[in-house]
């Protein structure tokens, strides 16, 4: 066959053009615009994930955390919100936290569980008792009875010391002697002095005036005669005097101990009986001990500036209503390590110090979901250092530490450890798949502490009751934005946009964050009046355009003939194969040009991008089979033996995926017979190693990208894409391209497998295999095999080609 002889059409028919595209049925809507519907808040579909949902919220037992699996935009958190507004979980065992000082250990702060509303009440009788210790109890233990009872204490000391202290006066007077004070303060003490003429003398005064003559030797000699025996009974007398003080000041301490344990004991009890608390006892208890230290050894003017009312004041950390009793529901939109567990913030203290006590102590977002539930995203979650780490041990243990110990460690400024607090808390973690499969292969922990799994779909089913969920769903939308409303022709185009969004048969996608975004951009070109398809029709457009640049850059390139597209013709070993560029979460599909050459040889297939290290794996593994179903077709009785090579034509970056593969045994095909291709059709597809084509992505804009190609170089009738048969279903093309083949100018056509593609994309037949491994004469595969053959001989004859017989 001559590469210039004319290709005969294939028997294949294209896909008619209601085949291309789904349209729905307006007349099959029950409803005029969105106002005759309902505008409950509710996620439309997701029946799988609502039922796993229901029973992590409700379930209490331990690791039934849930983790929400699922792209965004499909409702993930408004049902997770919905179904707890719904069902409203109660509890009655929720707690106000109170943390106060630890008298015992300053840097633990002790924790005071109260119930749900009364933390208020206990901070304000705190106060209470403060305001009556600083105002009310000095004046009280400086009255009677209490005074007197000191006074008779300190009166019965004085008498007893003076019953000590007299005789011995009176035997110094007879001695001529007597007791003085020197220093002052602390340094006051009584020396034994002699007494000249009536006036007290100090010793060396005495010795000085002896030693002029003016004293007689015999009063210093009968001094200092004397004195040891004197000073021997002072020193007895004042350590018992001094013993008598002692006691006294122990009577006046017990004395002050009993009469502030009588003065605070109705505070103190009132306080016991209205917070019924083991550790609203002990910390009562430390109270009134420190109270005793603070003012039992003297009178209440004469203690050290304290703030009573910090002291002993209560920092309520997470409360309650009164009577509260609906589990609490958080969401933490930036769980950080300090937004999660709580923190302890310093207090500035003399000279600038940083300080930190109970006072400095704020709850985080797992002690504000005690016995409630807590929402976080897992990306979020995963972004913050240490946040995943604590959240899943606070989750095994049930413990929840304020300050982590090594927080603790790090931080310098903190030195307060608030006691652990016991919390239980069911966390509902939202996230994608990638995330999930990531979590659960790298920590043991993830699925023991998330038993629950809710799986959100990405498609609903595409029918009545679908579309009815896109018109609810835009009803909500409409009433909460205050949107005019939407009339069911404009539904109808919204369903047709989910249909062209997920491209999957009889699907709609369930991602209605994409399809809110077109109907508030439908609403705006609206300007309040009712919303209708034309304006569902205009933003699609416009959402598109906004992100084509790189589409309309690359077609201008296809049109200057800078990147070389051929729609007209017929060429060997060159075929237009068709790829897509992502631009945010729009698709844009291209042309692609692959060409093939083939010689004698042993070097096999070779991928070019593959060799330039620009082949992603997936695309080399489609390459690796496009080499084992050659072997499957081709059946040679001696082995393959030729060097070809494949490439993706004025490519410079990466290429991914395999749904080039189809068209690449057919280039290959086409360059190993020398059988031209048709230059008019485009085919995409993946192979298996039988010669299935299978299924691939983006359908869609592959068959427009190349349509717009062959727009602009003119539509001839003959041109059209080839595309694997089990993506007919997925067929959403835009209108323009369902009128091109409506009138006959553009064609798609659905092929299962190779061969029809072959026959399609040449014009000529493949061939059927026989029994003995033999295609008919002049089939196309006939003659690849006769090729394969020639090749086999001229490796074999040639050392320098190949092996050598």
């Amino acid at each position: 066959m001559s590469k210039d002889e004319p290709l005969e059409s294939s028997n294949l028919q294209p896909l008619a053009a209601n085949e291309l595209r789904w349209q729905c049925d307006v007349e099959s809507l029950t409803f005029e615009t969105t106002d005759d519907l309902s505008s409950d808040a509710k996620v439309v579909g997701q029946p799988t994930a609502r039922e796993a949902l229901e029973f992590g919220l409700m379930c209490l037992a331990p690791g039934q955390n849930v983790y929400v699996r699922g792209q965004r935009g499909t409702g993930r958190k408004k049902l997770v919100l919905e179904l707890l507004n719904q069902l409203q979980p109660e509890c009655d065992s929720l707690q106000d936290f109170c943390y106060v000082q630890n008298f015992e250990y300053p840097d633990r702060p002790r924790l005071i569980r109260l119930p749900a509303g009364s933390g208020n009440d206990f901070r304000q009788a705190m106060n209470d008792f403060a305001t009556f210790v600083e105002d009310d109890l000095g004046k009280a233990l400086d009255s009677d009875p209490y005074a007197s009872r000191r006074e008779s204490i300190q009166q019965k000391t004085r008498d007893e010391i003076a019953k000590l202290t007299d005789p011995f006066e009176q035997e110094l007077r007879a001695d001529s002697m007597q007791m003085v004070e020197v220093g002052e303060g602390p340094a006051t003490q009584k020396l034994i002095v002699p007494v000249v003429e009536g006036t007290p003398v100090a010793p060396e005064q005495l010795r000085h005036q002896v030693a002029e003559n003016k004293i007689d030797s015999s009063v210093l000699d009968a001094f200092e005669a004397k004195l040891p025996d004197h000073e021997k009974r002072m020193i007895e007398i004042r350590r018992k005097a001094t013993e008598l003080v002692r006691k006294a000041a122990i009577d006046i301490r017990e004395l002050n101990e009993s009469a502030i344990g009588e003065l605070t004991l109705p505070h103190a009890d009132g306080i016991r009986g209205d917070f019924s608390s083991e550790n609203v006892n002990v910390f009562l208890e430390e109270v009134v001990e420190h109270l005793v230290d603070l003012l039992a050894d003297g009178p209440p003017d004469s203690k050290e500036a304290i703030d009573l009312k910090e002291l002993y004041g209560v920092n309520i950390v997470h409360s309650h209503e009164p009577n509260a009793k609906h589990r609490p529901v958080i969401e933490e939109c930036r769980p950080s390590l300090m937004n999660l567990l709580g923190t302890v913030e310093p207090q500035w203290g003399p000279q600038g110090m940083a300080i930190s006590d109970y006072r400095g102590i704020h709850s985080g977002a797992l002690l504000r979901a005690d016995q409630g539930y807590l929402i976080l995203d897992a990306d979020d979650l995963l972004s913050e250092p240490g946040a995943w780490r604590a959240l899943t041990r606070t989750l095994r243990t049930g413990n929840l530490e304020i300050v982590p110990p090594e927080v603790g460690f790090l931080s310098r400024q903190v030195v307060t450890q608030p006691e652990a607090i016991q919390v239980s808390v069911r966390v509902i973690l939202i996230g994608d798949v990638g995330t999930f499969y990531q979590l659960d292969h790298a920590d043991p922990d993830f699925a023991e502490l998330f038993k629950v799994l809710a799986d959100f779909d990405s498609e609903l089913i595409r029918d009545d009751r679908g579309v009815m969920q896109y018109a609810q769903a835009i009803a909500q939308l409409a009433e909460a934005e205050s949107l005019p409303a939407f009339d069911k022709s404009a539904i109808a185009s919204l369903a047709e946009h989910g249909a062209r969004i997920v491209s999957r048969k009889k699907k709609l996608t369930a991602r209605f964050g994409r399809i809110a975004d077109i109907a508030r951009e439908a609403a705006f070109l609206a300007k309040k009046d009712r919303v209708k398809r034309e304006h569902i029709e205009d933003a699609v457009r416009r959402t598109k355009a906004r992100a084509s640049l790189p589409s309309i850059k690359f077609q201008e390139l296809v049109e200057n003939e800078t990147i070389l597209v051929q729609t007209t013709g017929h060429v060997a070993g060159q075929i237009n194969g068709l790829a897509v560029m992502k631009s945010g979460p729009l698709t844009y599909g291209f042309p692609a040009r692959i060409t093939a050459s083939i010689g004698a040889g042993n070097a096999g297939l070779i991928n070019i991008e593959g060799q330039a290290q620009m082949s992603g794996a997936i695309h080399t593994k489609g390459f690796h089979i496009l080499g084992g179903l050659l072997r499957n077709i081709l059946q040679t009785k001696h082995p393959l033996c030729f060097s070809a090579s494949l490439a993706f034509e004025q490519s410079y970056g990466g290429i991914d995926g395999d749904s080039a593969s189809g068209a690449e045994i057919v280039c290959l095909l086409s360059a190993l017979t020398g059988v031209p291709i048709r230059q008019e059709m485009a085919m995409t597809g993946a192979i298996d190693q039988r010669g299935n084509l299978e299924a691939i992505g983006g359908v869609n804009e592959k068959i427009e990208g190349f349509f717009d190609a062959c727009e602009h170089f003119g539509l001839t009738g003959d041109q059209g894409v080839v595309i694997p048969a089990a993506n007919a279903g997925d067929l959403m093309l835009r209108d323009d391209v369902v009128d091109a083949s409506r009138n006959g100018k553009f064609h798609v056509y659905a092929v299962d497998n190779i061969f029809d593609a072959v026959e399609l994309m040449t014009g000529a037949e493949a061939g059927k295999i026989d029994s003995n491994g033999n295609y008919p004469v002049d089939s196309l595969l006939a003659i690849a095999q006769s090729r394969a053959g020639e090749f086999w001989k001229m490796t074999h004859s040639n050392p320098n080609v190949g092996w050598k017989v």
